[in-house]
């Protein structure tokens, strides 16, 4: 039986209990909001790691109203992306589907950004028809458009990786024929996070958890230990169910994969934007497993899944309180040493 201060661990809520697809989340949908102008709706990021700041908690209702309170924020490096293109949604009885899509020049993208041949085919666009492909999605009838956008590992030094990740972005605000337009304008074009959000707001972080392999039921499920008068072993579970069922039912917590799932974590709040001339957060030795951060880079209270060098994506809040939020006023940013001297 779980303890109070050792609550059970592995919600059955989450299955099946298998590795991630990939090793950055899948945002499955956007949320919709009343926006004027056509805007981003998501961002990607790596995780560099957490460090602590000290902030004038500006609540007036707040125990701590007025005073410098020590807040954990988690680091996340966040070069501008690039867009690729544009993909447009139609409604079926089968739920979206991509009605159509338009790229950019082949060509000028490989010449600016040549790593992006890492990921996708040589010319695979040569002969695609961008201005043809955008007057099709005009004619015909979306219910979503999304941009199709690539990020930028070559520009940091905390991944060893150069490959970019190609991956799809929300559009929100307007009309779909001012979301197209607003595509085929920035088509190639770079753009950074202080496009997308603004300090203060909340987002929800996308990602995929720290992974463990297999692991036994007692460290997967917090399972309790048995007696040590116990006949078999003392990690196991006392059964695994009747007999006349004459099958293991999936309730039952057996071991399996521990870790490397994705997670949603919802309402976490974006302290602090900075840009790549502000290079004072990177703490003395650098951050463990990850080294410098050299980028823009954001401060996100709290924690976010996976370890370091973990890429993690935002998005709009889907799930917004009404609650009134309170600005918090940075004082001090912590740059201690994380080498554990």
């Amino acid at each position: 039986m779980a303890k109070r201060s050792h609550p059970r661990r592995g919600s059955m809520a989450f299955s099946p209990r298998k590795r991630s697809a990939r090793h950055f989340g899948h945002v499955k949908s956007w949320p919709e909001t009343d926006a004027s102008e056509v805007r981003v709706q998501g961002f990607a990021g790596w995780k560099a790691g957490m460090t602590h700041v000290m902030a004038r908690d500006m609540n007036p209702h707040s125990t701590s109203a007025g005073q410098e309170v020590r807040v954990p924020v988690t680091v996340v490096e966040v070069p501008k992306m690039r867009i690729l293109g544009v993909r447009g949604y139609k409604q079926t009885p089968y739920g979206k589907q991509a009605s159509g899509e338009a790229w950019t020049d082949s060509e000028k993208i490989e010449e600016s950004f040549p790593q992006l041949t890492r990921r996708l085919q040589k010319n695979v666009n040569k002969q695609h028809d961008t201005d043809k492909h955008f007057e099709a999605l005009l004619e015909a009838d979306l219910c979503e458009v999304r941009l199709i956008a690539a990020t930028q590992p070559h520009t940091i030094t905390g991944t060893p990786s150069k490959t970019p990740e190609v991956m799809e972005l929300g559009l929100t605000g307007g009309d779909f024929a001012a979301q197209l337009e607003y595509a085929k304008e920035n088509l190639g074009a770079e753009f950074s996070i202080g496009e997308v959000f603004e300090e203060g707001v909340f987002v929800d972080a996308v990602g995929v958890t720290k992974g463990y392999g297999w692991q036994g039921v007692i460290k997967r499920f917090g399972g309790k230990l048995q007696s040590h008068k116990n006949s078999k072993k003392r990690r196991q579970h006392g059964n695994m169910g009747d007999f006349g069922t004459g099958y293991v039912r999936k309730t039952i917590r057996q071991g399996g994969q521990t870790g490397y799932h994705q997670r949603t974590e919802y309402n976490k709040r974006i302290l602090s934007i900075a840009s790549a001339e502000d290079k004072s957060i990177t703490p003395a030795g650098g951050f463990l497993h990850y080294g410098e951060v050299n980028s823009d880079y954001v401060l996100v209270k709290g924690s976010l899944p996976g370890p370091a060098k973990r890429l993690v994506r935002f998005r709009d809040a889907t799930r917004g309180s009404d609650k009134p939020t309170h600005p918090y006023e940075i004082t001090y940013v912590s740059t201690a040493s994380k080498q554990g001297v």
